[in-house]
């Protein structure tokens, strides 16, 4: 027989969700259904947060943007959890989450900074408690667990949510993270947006456990397998988690409806009939058709979001159509205090190359 703490650290065999794909209600969730005012402003969130995706998407096929990982198809997962979030909590994204920043509150210029070619994250990670966008991959995760482990020595009731992709956890950063979350109980969510692919590789090649939620287990941290797709389900998740007030690792299960970037060709690795079916599942519409069953979105309050969305694809593309003039030099001047004699060469040598 499985010990009873042991067993409260396994997840489900199926994910959690409260609307099935058509947006009708699941009878037998044992999540709680957030309030309808909640619901509405996932919505609204959602639908601005896929504009703000697509119009970045379309400003680095005009050179706006140096490249940009579109996050199309996993709205849920980044609008769900961090609107579960506490102003005194912190977020820890990845280079794929420019809507989890939006959602947060972080000024989309300044968002999108880094992928323009700036040599610095674009914003104050203390004005939003957004930590620096991280390219390297689970890099966030030990600076969410480090983060969130100092606020309690200190006696801060801050706990941290980290965003991750299936890939991460593959990585040795990740196990280190889960490991010491475990150990310490510190309040750190690991939410996993299993969007089926690391670029190119496929889950059937990077892990062999039931799911990745099961990885949790291994290292005492409780673990739960979520409908990614469901906005509702996962703010529902992510809220208890962040209550529980220990570590909580949680695989939202999700597709990345885009290329990994738009250097990368999706095509050579799946096929249409697998994002066919994916489209199928879309998270905007799934809670679209639940708030239109309930009678709570009706066509003027649609149209009133969508112009919203529209108002602010503008002023995106506003700020970003300015041009910058950056001096190649000023990557050498913040590294350190005082520049070690390797970077000195190199600050030379391109100062040489650009005579």
């Amino acid at each position: 027989m499985v010990h009873t703490r042991e067993r409260s650290l396994l997840p489900t065999r199926e994910p959690l969700a409260l609307l099935h794909k058509d947006g009708s209600p699941v009878a037998d969730s044992p999540l709680r259904m957030p309030d309808d005012d909640v619901l509405l402003e996932l919505h609204r969130r959602m639908v601005v947060g896929r504009r703000f995706d697509t119009q970045a998407t379309a400003l680095t096929k005009q050179g706006r943007l140096a490249v940009y990982p579109s996050s199309r198809g996993q709205e849920a997962c980044e609008v769900g959890s961090v609107s579960a979030l506490r102003a005194e909590d912190w977020l820890f994204p990845t280079y794929r989450d420019s809507v989890a920043l939006v959602t947060r509150g972080v000024d989309p210029a300044e968002t999108l900074t880094l992928l323009q070619g700036g040599w610095h994250l674009g914003y104050d990670p203390y004005e939003h408690r957004v930590g620096p966008q991280c390219t390297p991959l689970a890099t966030n995760s030990l600076h969410a667990v480090g983060f969130a482990h100092a606020a309690r020595l200190k006696g801060e009731d801050t706990a941290a949510l980290v965003l991750l992709g299936d890939g991460a956890t593959s990585e040795g950063d990740t196990h280190e993270a889960l490991n010491f979350a475990g150990v310490w109980r510190a309040p750190v969510v690991f939410l996993v947006q299993n969007n089926g692919y690391a670029i190119s590789v496929p889950m059937s090649k990077q892990n062999a456990a039931p799911s990745l939620a099961h990885k949790g287990v291994g290292y005492g941290v409780p673990s739960v397998l979520v409908d990614g797709n469901d906005v509702a389900a996962v703010y529902a998740v992510v809220r208890e988690a962040l209550e529980a007030g220990g570590p909580t690792l949680i695989e939202a299960l999700t597709y990345r409806i885009e290329a990994h970037t738009n250097a990368d060709d999706a095509t050579r690795y799946r096929d249409a009939d697998e994002v066919a079916a994916w489209l199928d599942r879309d998270p905007v519409d799934r809670i679209e058709a639940y708030l239109t069953s309930r009678g709570l979105l009706d066509a003027a309050r649609r149209s009133a979001v969508a112009a919203e969305a529209e108002e602010f694809a503008a002023s995106v593309r506003a700020k970003l159509n300015v041009d910058h003039s950056y001096d190649p030099a000023s990557l050498f001047e913040h590294v350190y205090a005082t520049p070690t004699a390797h970077l000195r060469e190199q600050a030379a040598a391109l100062a040489e190359e650009l005579a």
